[in-house]
């Protein structure tokens, strides 16, 4: 697994007015689409291409375009829709799919209640979204499910992570042969005993959507 933050001052700003309680859900979401833009520029670095024949207006040349079959995006609902406008701007050719998962606060453990995804992901590179990468539960169980249609070419995009939760991935993922990417914002201090990232920001679908 290579874990890669995205070291950028940008980045450690917005991630500071996404933390403050005081910013309201408005303002949390474009924060948020920002934020996923600029991690997606790390994420992409290793997006598959082909060359491209084309004419300017004062030569041949040869560039480069998205190859097939396309990249996928899979946000985790409902916190990773927040996510999924800031890398559609940077990958607007990419399908999107959606995975439906949920935590249980008492046992922390996840579980999966709606999917909508291709039956068939071999040689499509899968692009998922999460806020956070807190306990770790929900990125194996989504790298699970999406191994287990043939994914190959997996890279996770998460605003913050715990180390527990990094560690958690790290476990479950060591005797798998499928490359892993994880790209952060940031790497927080711990988990408190409610399994929440602190300092973080709360619960993020709440601050996205408010409390339902």
């Amino acid at each position: 697994m290579d874990v890669h933050v995205a070291d950028h001052p940008l980045i450690a700003h917005k991630l500071t007015y996404l933390r403050d309680k005081r910013t309201d859900s408005p303002t949390f979401r474009r924060l948020a689409e920002e934020l996923v833009t600029l991690l997606a520029y790390e994420a992409t670095r290793d997006v598959r291409v082909e060359p491209f024949e084309i004419e300017t207006p004062v030569a041949s040349t040869t560039g480069i375009k998205l190859s097939n079959p396309k990249p996928i995006i899979v946000p985790i609902l409902r916190a990773g829709l927040g996510m999924l406008d800031g890398m559609v701007k940077l990958l607007p050719s990419a399908e999107v799919g959606f995975l439906g998962m949920i935590r249980n606060e008492e046992t922390l453990e996840v579980s999966t209640y709606a999917n909508r995804l291709p039956d068939d992901l071999t040689g499509r590179q899968v692009f998922i979204l999460d806020p956070m990468l807190a306990t770790g539960g929900t990125l194996v169980m989504a790298i699970d499910y999406l191994t287990s249609k043939g994914a190959r070419d997996i890279t996770a995009v998460c605003l913050l992570a715990a180390p527990e939760g990094i560690r958690h991935l790290e476990e479950e993922l060591s005797e798998s042969d499928i490359p892993v990417k994880v790209v952060l914002g940031t790497i927080d201090e711990k988990l408190n005993e409610k399994g929440y990232i602190v300092p973080g920001l709360g619960d993020a679908g709440d601050r996205l959507y408010g409390v339902v």
